[in-house]
């Protein structure tokens, strides 16, 4: 089967991303997945939904396999699954439904407790003034109803009289604002039952409870033995896994029938875990139902299935098989469903190749093809796009390209052209496409033609409400300064070049003598106005968006200076060609939350202001005050593997080389087959009007013939009858006509 594995990756070790699963728990289950037979592709959903929807109709997976927790709300984890289920997708794991209920741990309690179902006493508390603290049994645990992986529980969790439980439901509302639960603490230990519907047993595929055995020093001084936090997150070395469970077989039944009920009752399908709490009397309580339990490695479902006879590539299996009956999918097929238009697309790929080295040494400049790709970095990407099934056609930007693009039959291009000259240069090739209606990656010409130009740039990001450097434009370098300019350092570049092209050491200018002899340079080498702008002294950040109008913005990268000497460093051409002993990239940047939220914040806003699409790199500086400022947006951003910024943006968030190029061509196939169904439609109604046009003209000619004469009628009929229902397909073709 084509199967996608979507899934959030933890890109930190923040409790925002505890939910979230590692890149060793990613590549645990790709690799499982692969060894079954499978073929697999890989989703990282973080980032806007239209992104995901795009690269998933681009793919046309067979089944999902959906690990993905969601970022943010009540009903984050049913998100996905409501999203596949609308696209018409299969996918592993309950529906959005049941995922909804149990991650409300208040609203699981209410439904189980109408069936039976043993669990403590609680509140649901959404502000303070509702605890009832007259009714609390203590001691009492807060926890916020709407989190997993013990997010929000630890040692001070616990409350044991009325004034502690007011200040701990406090400051869980403070951190939780959509609600805490106030539990009845149950003095013993944590138990939990793994699922596994495919596994054939006794118990329906409830499989052997399980227990954390943990490390005694770990805990050591802990008043309450609960598996929190910290243990499960930042000490999870100090835990194992035990199974079965040290369980009296008596309770172990018990609760092996308690978790079945439970799974009928709230419709887990194909995996889940059920946590109880033991109490020390060996009485189970049910404490919550986990739909979409974690999957990494040592995790309890690995150990219990183990008993079973299953090892980890089992386990995935039978979550794969189990959603597979469900869907009645065979040989890869979904039965009576009709079948995706998937298959290999005819893609072009446009491209300028670099035949001139790049040099830069001393003031021996040579980058008159620094924009190109080399041969090495087209083939990489000629590879990976081959790698997702398409044919690849060799499309050289020359002056032939029109041409060859007219004789040659193409579904989409894949563009990295920089074009020939001019400050529209890069967007010669898109332009072309558009004329001939052919779907493309990257931005339309019309961005790219703004975004080359630097200074228009920055005019179009200064109206959105993003701060740019100070600039001017110079022609000769005998225009007047601006007054703006107050002081010096001022930085100048030439004003529509990329790949850092003109900015070398000397472009940072201390006096204005030195400022107009370097404009005069400018001019003279690039035939082009020289951008003056006020030096930002501080960090220097990249930025990497994918997507189309509402851009996935990637983590961000840092620019780190290593040579102090330097008072006013500038990411050079210099430093592009050999940067390994002068500056450093820290991917993902070390970033405060509220820094990191500003830049994005930023990026996300540039990218939308100069209607970019599908990718681009925005490049900004930060001063000493926190301020981000705009430098420049480049929408056809270095694809050079293991080299260019953007490449080790996505490595950093996670991403291989493949799927980078995938998802920048994702949005482009989604264009292609609206742009197929477009004309379907149009061709539908052309042979509709057809159509009814021949039937018009058949009732005209049925006018020409002889009226038809009945005989041996009851009704009597006669000429002038046959003559009045002769006239009925005349009155037809005037009305129609009409």
């Amino acid at each position: 089967m084509r199967i996608a594995l979507t899934y959030n990756l933890r890109l930190s070790d923040s409790e925002d991303e505890a939910e979230f699963d590692t890149q060793e728990t990613v590549n645990t289950l790709a690799a499982a997945i692969e060894r079954l037979g499978h073929r697999l592709e890989r989703f990282e959903v973080s980032g806007p939904a239209s992104r995901t929807v795009a690269r998933l109709e681009a793919y046309s997976p067979d089944l999902i396999f959906n690990i993905a927790e969601g970022r943010r709300g009540r009903f984050r984890e049913a998100f996905y699954p409501a999203l596949f289920e609308e696209l018409g997708f299969a996918y592993t794991g309950s529906d959005a439904y049941a995922l909804a209920v149990t991650l409300d741990k208040q609203l699981t309690k209410l439904v189980l407790s109408k069936h039976g179902i043993r669990t403590p006493g609680w509140q649901f508390v959404e502000k303070l003034n509702e605890l009832k603290v007259e009714d609390l049994r203590f001691p009492v645990i807060i926890k916020p109803n709407f989190e997993g992986s013990s997010k929000g529980i630890t040692q001070d969790s616990v409350a044991e009289t009325v004034e502690q439980a007011r200040e701990k439901v406090a400051q869980a509302l403070s951190r939780y604002p959509a609600g805490v639960l106030v539990e009845e603490f149950i003095s013993g230990k944590d138990i939990t039952v793994p699922y596994l519907p495919a596994v054939q047993n006794d118990h329906d595929g409830v499989l052997s409870p399980v227990e954390y055995d943990i490390d005694p020093a770990a805990i050591a001084g802990r008043k309450y033995a609960i598996y929190d936090y910290e243990l499960k997150t930042k000490r999870e070395s100090a835990v194992k896994v035990r199974a079965p469970a040290n369980l009296p077989p008596k309770v172990a039944e018990e609760m092996r029938n308690m978790s079945k009920k439970i799974l009928q009752v709230l419709d887990c399908r194909d995996l889940g875990r059920i946590d109880f709490r033991l109490s020390d009397a060996g009485v189970p309580y049910f404490l919550e139902l986990n739909a979409l339990p974690s999957l990494e490695p040592g995790a309890g479902i690995y150990a219990s299935a183990a008993l079973e006879g299953m090892h980890l590539d089992g386990v995935v299996n039978a979550i794969i098989q189990s959603a597979a009956r469900r869907y009645k999918i065979k040989d890869g097929k979904r039965q009576g469903k009709p079948t995706r238009k998937s298959g290999p697309l005819r893609v072009g790929f446009t491209y300028n190749v670099k035949r001139v080295k790049p040099v830069a040494e001393g003031a021996s400049v040579e980058d008159s093809e620094a924009e190109y790709d080399s041969p090495t970095t087209l083939q990489a990407i000629r590879e990976a796009i081959a790698s997702w099934g398409h044919e690849v056609v060799d499309l050289e930007a020359t002056a032939e390209l029109p041409s060859v693009l007219a004789s040659t039959p193409l579904d989409i291009v894949f563009n990295i052209a920089e074009g020939f000259k001019g400050r529209n240069r890069e967007s010669q090739v898109p332009a072309m496409l558009e004329l001939l209606d052919i779907p493309y990656t990257g931005s339309d010409p019309a961005t790219l033609s703004i975004a080359l130009d630097k200074a228009l740039a920055k005019k179009i990001v200064r109206q959105a409400g993003i701060h740019t450097p100070n600039f001017q434009l110079m022609h000769t370098g005998k225009e007047r300064l601006n007054k703006e300019f107050t002081s010096f350092p001022l930085m100048v570049k030439p004003v529509a070049e990329g790949s850092s092209k003109g900015v070398v050491s000397k472009s940072v200018c201390h006096s204005e003598a030195e400022l107009r002899e370097v404009v005069k340079e400018i001019v003279t080498k690039y035939q082009q106005p020289a951008l003056i702008e006020e030096y930002i002294g501080g960090r220097e950040f990249t930025v990497g968006l994918l997507g189309e109008r509402r851009p996935r913005v990637l983590p961000p990268m840092e620019i780190v200076f290593l040579d102090k000497t330097e008072k006013t460093p500038i990411y050079s051409f210099e430093h592009k060609l050999d940067w390994t002993d002068r500056i450093r990239y820290d991917a993902p940047a070390k970033l405060e939350p509220a820094l990191l939220e500003k830049l994005r914040a930023a990026a996300r806003n540039s990218f939308m202001a100069l209607g970019c699409r599908d990718v681009a790199r925005i490049d900004f500086r930060m001063d000493d005050k926190g301020r981000i400022y705009f430098i420049e947006c480049n929408p056809l951003p270095g694809l050079t593997p293991g080299w260019s910024d953007l490449v080790l943006i996505a490595q950093g968030a996670g991403m291989d080389y493949r799927g980078l190029i995938g998802e920048i061509m994702a949005p482009a196939i989604r264009r292609y087959k609206e742009r197929e169904a477009r004309r379907a439609a149009d061709e539908s109604a052309l042979m509709k009007l057809a159509l009814e046009k021949a039937a018009l003209e058949k009732a005209a000619m049925a006018e020409d013939k002889p009226a038809a004469v009945s005989t041996g009628s009851s009704s009597g009929s006669s000429g002038s009858g046959s003559s009045s229902s002769g006239d009925a397909p005349a009155r037809v073709s005037m009305e129609m006509k009409a």
